[in-house]
């Protein structure tokens, strides 16, 4: 059982990297301190989507971590 979630934690912390890396960027680097900035714009529905698989995947990533962790599942 501790295989399985050493595997699954290994897959999610990967997986995690490449869906963060999709993320768009918010900012607008220093446009933004003028109020230039479109952070608080409405977001897709394919941003929505890539922030809901990225929430699932670190709960999952979380989980896995802290079974290892403390040492509940051998």
């Amino acid at each position: 059982m501790a295989n399985t979630l050493w595997i699954t934690s290994t897959i999610c912390a990967a997986l995690l990297i490449i869906l963060i890396l999709m993320h768009s960027p918010k900012g607008d680097g220093i446009g933004g301190i003028g109020g230039a900035s479109h952070i608080f714009a409405s977001q897709k529905s394919a941003e929505k989507g890539l922030n809901k698989i990225t929430g699932i995947v670190c709960a999952i990533f979380i989980i896995c971590t802290f079974l290892i962790g403390f040492g509940i599942i051998k």
